[in-house]
């Protein structure tokens, strides 16, 4: 299935460490490995926890862009949550259960369904005698759902994603007065780093043509999103 590898787009750019990158193309090499060899109910075990991957990184956004949001609605779940210095500290909480965050993007109606597929990836997990997925189609329909929830949730972080490159554009606009080398230097520093930006949320940073923010740099700041938007749309 073509489609497996579009879930790298959901995922960062940009790691905060080695063992960040490492977990990541373990669970790929093993979803992969698995899919190559009919493996199909192990395939959607890797599957799945890049899909949980993908919702710690997207639950930091709203840690890292809206922390005092982020304090009330978490309130009522593991300590893990605030004490977390990296999203994969979230998983200390129950994974049906911190699916309930994306009430904050307004995803409510939608949160029984990720929570289907967590209860499936459960019942894999288990030594119950079954085999779910015999046949490739079978785990190509829930790797179609996994991706299709993943945009789901994306679309409706968008404002959030504006918001946070905003922030950036008008905190490190000049290259000149930064510790960095390069406009690309300091944007996979300040931001993506920061928020565990995915290629995804840059096509939205990339699509603003207008900005609702008053500064006496604007046009500098212009300057370095036209910069960005060329280094994004080369690649």
């Amino acid at each position: 299935m073509e489609e497996t590898s579009k879930i790298f787009s959901y995922l960062p750019l940009h790691y905060k460490n080695i063992e960040e990158v490492e977990y990541v193309q373990y669970l790929w090499k093993a979803f992969e490995n698995n899919y190559q060899n009919e493996q199909y109910q192990f395939a959607f075990m890797g599957y799945h926890m890049l899909f949980m991957c993908f919702v710690y990184f997207t639950i930091w956004k709203i840690k890292s862009i809206h922390p005092e949001d982020f304090k009330k609605i978490s309130y009522g779940f593991e300590d893990c949550l605030n004490k977390a210095t990296s999203p994969f500290g979230f998983s200390e909480e129950q994974e049906s259960r911190i699916l309930r965050i994306f009430k904050f993007w307004g995803l409510n109606e939608r949160i029984g369904e990720y929570k289907k597929l967590v209860k499936e990836r459960n019942n894999i997990a288990h030594s119950n005698g079954n085999i779910y997925y015999k046949e490739q189609a079978s785990v190509d329909v829930r790797i179609s759902d996994v991706l299709r929830f993943a945009e789901e949730i994306h679309q409706k972080t968008k404002a959030s994603i504006e918001q946070a490159y905003k922030v950036f554009l008008i905190e490190n606009y000049s290259v000149e007065d930064s510790p960095y080398s390069s406009v690309e230097e300091m944007l996979s520093e300040e931001f993506i780093r920061k928020h565990y930006i995915s290629e995804k949320d840059m096509q939205i940073c990339c699509s603003l043509n207008e900005f609702d923010i008053q500064h006496d740099d604007m046009e500098e700041i212009l300057k370095t999103h036209n910069d960005i938007r060329t280094l994004y749309l080369q690649e």
